[in-house]
């Protein structure tokens, strides 16, 4: 069975981006464009990983990983941060943090050392 990811961003061409990458090389996807979506599809789905953007409406990144990390259920979930933003203080336990534009092997590579 693939690994699920959740993909949360509010750029329609980035979320496309990152899950066509994914789903070619064997990862399931689903995606929200903000924090409250994607914290109703993190319950529902309850992905493997998650890949985060800091700047949306509605939430930002920031606190959609501080209600995650209160969940007992996703405090371990790993979170890599995809942000146009220089601000790794913002989610200080995410697994990574890359900046756009990102390099698509290092986001593969560390998917694969991550969750498989």
């Amino acid at each position: 069975m693939a690994k699920k990811v959740l993909v949360i961003d509010d750029d329609p061409v980035t979320v496309q981006y990152i899950s066509k990458l994914l789903t070619n090389n064997g990862y399931e996807t689903v995606t929200a464009p903000n924090g409250v979506e994607g914290l109703e599809v993190l319950k529902q789905e309850k992905p493997d990983l998650v890949t985060l953007d800091l700047q949306m409406p509605e939430e930002w990144g920031p606190r959609f990983f501080r209600k995650m990390s209160q969940l007992p259920e996703f405090k371990d979930t790993p979170v890599i941060v995809i942000t146009g933003l220089s601000a790794q203080h913002a989610v200080p336990k995410a697994t990574a943090y890359l900046s756009k534009p990102f390099d698509p092997d290092k986001l593969l590579g560390i998917v694969k050392k991550t969750i498989g």
